[in-house]
C-alpha cells in the first residue's frame, strides 16, 4: 500500500464552511494569564510520528503520557508513543510492520489504559479483512492492545462478518466499563451501514450492541462515556430528524434512546465525546452550527434538556476560535478545557481569510469562555485532539500540524505535544473509578513515594507503593462513595472524582 499524506476528515461539511468593563476584571485576567505557562514538549519529525489526530493523551501507571500519531513512524502508517511530562519521547510501535498492514494502519483515536495495565486502542484501517467496502482495499480497521514495553497484539479485525455488519472504520477511542469490557463505536458498517456501537472483551470477543439506521443517528465518531448510573452516552456526527447529528444513551444490553437531535442553530456535527461533570450533567462540543456556524459548547442532562453554552466565532475574525472537534475535560478546578482546530488571532495557518491556527480555551459550566492559548504554527497548529489533566495538575495536548519540523509532506509541520500549566495542583486518580469492597484499585499520582495513608471517603485501606507514580490498594470494608485521599510527605492528595463503592 502507498501512503499519501492527507488532511484528516473532519465531517461531511468542508473545512471552509462558512477594553475590559472594569479595572478589577482586567487585573484578575492579567494575574490569571501570568499563571499560565505553555510549553512545546515534542516536535514530531515524521520518523518518530506525524499528525497526532483525534486523540487525547492518557497517563500510564509510570507517570508518562501515551498516545498515537495518525501517520509517520518507520512505515508511514502511524505510531504508538510515550512521552515524559518533560518531553522525552519514545516510539513504542510503528504500524504496518506486517505484510499488507495486517497489524493495522492509521490509529486516529488514541488509547485507554486498561485495569490490567495494558493500553487498548483501534486503527481506522488495516487488519486482516480487506473488504471491497473499505477505502482502497486497505483493510477495515482493528482493535489492539499494547504493553507499555511496546508489544502489540491485534485482538479484533473489523469486517469479519458478511457485509461488515460488525462495523468498520473505528474513529473513536475505546472506554473500559465497570464490568471490565471495552466499549466503542465504528463510523460505518453495521446492519444499515450507518455505524455501530459495540462491546469487546480483552480477549477479542466482539458484540454489536446497536446498528444506526440514520433516523436514530449515523457516523458515530466520538467515544462513549459511562455515566454514574451505568448507561453509556454518546453522539453521532450525522443523522437524526434533521441530519445534523444526535446525542444518545444506550444500555449495556443495546437499548438505545435518542436524547437530542441537532438542528444547526443549536449545533451541527458533534464529533467529540461527552464528559459527565461532577454535577451529573454532560458537556460536549459540535464542530459546526450554533449562532455563527462555527461550532458550539453545550450541556445536556440525562433527561435530554440541551443548553447551548457558547457559539464560536463570536469575535471578529473568529479570534475566539472555530471548529471545536475534541471532547472537553473537566479539571480539578471545575472548569472545562478544550481546543478549536482553527481560529484565534495568529493567521500563520491561513488557507482562507481570518483563519488562525487554533486555540486552547476554558469554559465554565455557566458558559464563560476564555482563550488560554492561540497557536501560531511554530508552536503547533490544528489541535484536533482534546486535553488531559495529568496528576501533576498540568494540562497536556497535541497538535496535528505545526512545530519545528517541516518534513512531512506539507508546509504546516508534523505536529507537536504541548503542556499548559494553569496553576492547578497535583491530585490522584483511581483506576477503575468504582468497585465493590475487596476490589483491586490502582491509584495514579505524582511523588507518591513515602505515602503513609490511603483512605476511601475516610475509611483507611491497606496499600502498597509500587513507584513514585503508582499505588495498589483494595476497597476497604465499610467504605462508602466519596473522595480517595493519599497522605504523602508533600501533603494530602485527593482524587479528581468520587470513587463509587458498589454494593
Amino acid at each position: 500500500m502507498q501512503q499519501i499524506k492527507k488532511a484528516v476528515r473532519v465531517g461531511k461539511s468542508s473545512w471552509w464552511k462558512t477594553a475590559c468593563a472594569v479595572c478589577v476584571l482586567c487585573a484578575t485576567m492579567a494575574i490569571a494569564l501570568q499563571a499560565q505557562t505553555f510549553t512545546t514538549l515534542v516536535n514530531f519529525d515524521g520518523t518518530n510520528g506525524d499528525g497526532p489526530a483525534y486523540m487525547s493523551l492518557v497517563q500510564g501507571t509510570d507517570g508518562n503520557l501515551y498516545g498515537t500519531t495518525e501517520y509517520g513512524g518507520a512505515n508511514g502508517y502511524g505510531t504508538v508513543f510515550k512521552v515524559t511530562p518533560t518531553g522525552t519521547l519514545t516510539t513504542l510501535y510503528s504500524f504496518c510492520v506486517q505484510t499488507n498492514c495486517t497489524d493495522g494502519a492509521y490509529p486516529y483515536p488514541g488509547l485507554v489504559l486498561g485495569t490490567d495495565g495494558q493500553f487498548y486502542g483501534t486503527t481506522n484501517q488495516g487488519g486482516a479483512n480487506n473488504s471491497s467496502l473499505c477505502y482502497d482495499d486497505n483493510g477495515c480497521g482493528t482493535v489492539f492492545k499494547i504493553a507499555p514495553s511496546g508489544k502489540l497484539t491485534t485482538i479484533y479485525n473489523f469486517c469479519a462478518r458478511a457485509n461488515c455488519t460488525d462495523g468498520y472504520y473505528p474513529w473513536a477511542a475505546l472506554i473500559q466499563a465497570t464490568n471490565g469490557s471495552f466499549y466503542g463505536t465504528s463510523e460505518v458498517g453495521g446492519a444499515n451501514d450507518e455505524g455501530t456501537v459495540f462491546s469487546i472483551t480483552s480477549g477479542g470477543a466482539l458484540t454489536t450492541l446497536h446498528s444506526f439506521d440514520g433516523t436514530d443517528g449515523g457516523d458515530p465518531i466520538g467515544a462513549l462515556v459511562q455515566a454514574t448510573g451505568g448507561n453509556f452516552y454518546g453522539t453521532t456526527a450525522s443523522g437524526g430528524a434533521n441530519e445534523e447529528g444526535t446525542v444518545f444513551s444506550i444500555t449495556s444490553g443495546g437499548a438505545l434512546t435518542t436524547l437530542h437531535t441537532f438542528d444547526g442553530t443549536d449545533g451541527n456535527e458533534p464529533f467529540g465525546a461527552l464528559v459527565q461533570a461532577t454535577n451529573g450533567t454532560f458537556y460536549g462540543t459540535t464542530e459546526l452550527g450554533g449562532a455563527h456556524g462555527f461550532g458550539t459548547v453545550f450541556s445536556i442532562t440525562s433527561g435530554s434538556t440541551l443548553t447551548t453554552l457558547y457559539s464560536f466565532c463570536a469575535q471578529t475574525n473568529c479570534n475566539d476560535g472555530e471548529y471545536p472537534t475534541a471532547a472537553l475535560v473537566q479539571a480539578t478546578n471545575g472548569k472545562f478545557y478544550g481546543t478549536t482546530y482553527y481560529g484565534g488571532p495568529n493567521t500563520s495557518c491561513n488557507d482562507r481569510p481570518g483563519s488562525g491556527c487554533g486555540t486552547v480555551f476554558s469554559i465554565t459550566a455557566g458558559g464563560i469562555r476564555t482563550t488560554l492559548h492561540s497557536f501560531g504554527l511554530s508552536d503547533g497548529a490544528v489541535p484536533f485532539g482534546g486535553l488531559v489533566q495529568a496528576t501533576n495538575g498540568t494540562l497536556y495536548g497535541t497538535t496535528f500540524s505545526g512545530g519545528a519540523n517541516d518534513s512531512c509532506g506539507s508546509n504546516l509541520g508534523c505536529g507537536t505535544v504541548f503542556s499548559l500549566a494553569v496553576g492547578l495542583g497535583p491530585f490522584v486518580k483511581t483506576l477503575p473509578t468504582s468497585g465493590k469492597v475487596g476490589a483491586v484499585v490502582k491509584i495514579l499520582g505524582t511523588n507518591l513515594t513515602g505515602a503513609t495513608s490511603v483512605t476511601f471517603n475516610g475509611t483507611p485501606a491497606v496499600f502498597n507503593v509500587m513507584s513514585s507514580s503508582f499505588i495498589t490498594t483494595t476497597v476497604p470494608a465499610g467504605a462508602t462513595t466519596g473522595t480517595v485521599q493519599v497522605v504523602t510527605p508533600g501533603g494530602t492528595l485527593s482524587s479528581n472524582v468520587s470513587f463509587g463503592v458498589e454494593h
